[in-house]
């Protein structure tokens, strides 16, 4: 092609994605979505910041592994709460409903009952087994990709449009009935008469990826990143008997999780795995319901990082001793600000003998509950004597998935007063469940523009910037 005929072919293609564009041939971006920021439902927001982490001088066992050093975090969402029961039983019904839909799905398609307006069975057969109603694309993905995997129906859609029965005086049809029972416990496992549901089959599913390795090894394809998680989800009742040897505390055991009376209380015996899972599954259900308003996703849910953690758990304090400030655990009243073993070990001195609702005591400065006492709390962070001593300066974070010591933060119920202080580290095994360890979730804030100046000391009140 000459170069005459180059220029006017160029002009020409210029003519023609500048008309009707309305944009007079300026740049103005591509304009997306409006984002409108959202706070998410119980969470308050943490405004970034630079703080002092770590012990002070006179801690000299503890500075050994916690040195003071400036680091600045940006901002972030974060439970006001740590998660309770109730919250997380939500979880532990979708993955058993989602099971049950999923089993009723497959022996529906098994035994090719998938009529929709079937009494029977068939009306929970996979949604794509009538593809009348669908679209182009819809159509193109169930040929091409669906049953892509191990048991030949991943990517099906369940249908979810009718509710499930567990009243086993309604059962449908004998099909029903047999995978319902496939849920339970056998007979021989029953006790006192009462089925009860099988929780080895309670698995959530769910895929990752090592965006830290993608990076330091960018000759990876995105393939060798992603990683597939199945968890067992429900959480472990018998920590409240293996915690404490010669100790009656089955009460704890057989209420604590599933009665109603503990609803509002921070949910234990649950692994750093199923807490990791717990924000896979938060983030899942808000994007679904996200995408149906053809609204743009949120930012995952997270762990934090123990970074985070003690930033949030300062309120804003800086050099505090505990997330009220200090040094003292009982306010002018002679009340205690938080739930611990007090007075040489006198449990009930802080009026509660176990743990106490997620919502107890007053808050520190940050809206924040229990940041201190009640529960410890996993964060995303491996447990590393040394880890201060190498960690960036900005949003530092250690989490060495070969170290399978986890950061526990804050004390707990059955806790002295020292491992309440916002400075003090400790550990757990990340496939281990405690009585006395939960935690609490967040999420990062979308932009940069809400920091934290100067902090606050002895309670007053810093510069916010919104």
């Amino acid at each position: 092609m000459s170069i005459k005929k180059f220029v006017i072919l160029t002009a020409v293609l210029a003519m023609i994605t500048s008309c009707g564009s309305g944009d007079k041939g300026e740049l103005v971006g591509v304009k997306g979505k409006k984002w409108h920021p959202e706070k998410p439902y119980g969470m308050a927001l943490v405004p970034g910041g630079a703080f002092i982490m770590g012990k002070s001088d006179d801690d000299l066992a503890g500075v050994k592994d916690a040195p003071t050093k400036t680091v600045t975090v940006r901002a972030f969402y974060m439970d006001e709460t740590e998660i309770t029961n109730s919250e997380y039983r939500q979880f532990v019904e979708w993955v058993r409903d989602s099971t049950i839909r999923t089993r009723l799905a497959i022996l529906a398609d098994e035994i090719g009952e998938t009529d929709p307006e079937s009494d029977g069975i068939g009306q929970f057969a996979f949604k794509d087994a009538d593809t009348t109603d669908m679209s182009v694309y819809e159509k193109y993905m169930l040929d091409n990709y669906a049953g892509m995997g191990e048991t030949g129906y991943e990517g099906r859609k369940l249908n979810t449009d009718i509710d499930l029965i567990f009243d086993t005086d309604e059962y449908p049809d004998v099909n029903y009935a047999e995978v319902m029972d496939s849920m339970y416990l056998s007979l021989e496992e029953s006790y006192n008469g009462q089925r009860t549901w099988d929780v080895k089959k309670l698995k959530f599913q769910y895929q990752t990826m090592d965006i830290q390795t993608a990076a330091k090894y960018r000759e990876l394809s995105r393939s060798d990143v992603i990683e597939k998680q199945e968890i067992e989800i429900y959480p472990d009742t018998t920590v409240w008997i293996r915690d404490f040897s010669y100790s009656y505390n089955e009460p704890m055991h057989n209420d604590y999780f599933w009665h109603d009376a503990y609803g509002d209380y921070p949910v234990v015996g649950v692994t750093w795995s199923q807490a990791k899972a717990f924000c896979q599954w938060r983030t899942l259900v808000k994007n679904s319901y996200q995408k149906e308003r053809d609204k743009q996703h949120v930012n995952s849910f997270r762990l934090p990082s123990e970074s985070e953690w003690e930033y949030a758990a300062r309120g804003g304090l800086q050099g505090a001793t505990y997330p009220w400030g200090g040094p003292y655990t009982l306010n002018d009243r002679g009340c205690f600000y938080a739930n611990f073993k007090p007075a040489r070990g006198d449990y009930a001195a802080d009026q509660a003998l176990y743990t106490v609702e997620a919502k107890s005591y007053e808050p520190n400065d940050y809206n924040l509950y229990n940041m201190a006492g009640n529960v410890s709390e996993w964060v995303m962070s491996s447990y590393d004597p040394s880890s201060y001593e190498y960690s960036s300066t900005i949003n530092p974070s250690v989490n060495d998935t070969e170290n399978e010591r986890k950061v526990v933060r804050g004390g707990s119920w059955k806790d002295v007063a020292y491992f309440l202080q916002v400075s003090s580290r400790d550990y757990e095994y990340a496939d281990s469940a405690r009585s006395y360890i939960g935690f609490r979730t967040v999420q990062d804030y979308m932009g940069t523009d809400v920091t934290q100046q100067n902090g606050k000391k002895g309670g007053k009140r810093s510069n916010i910037h919104y």
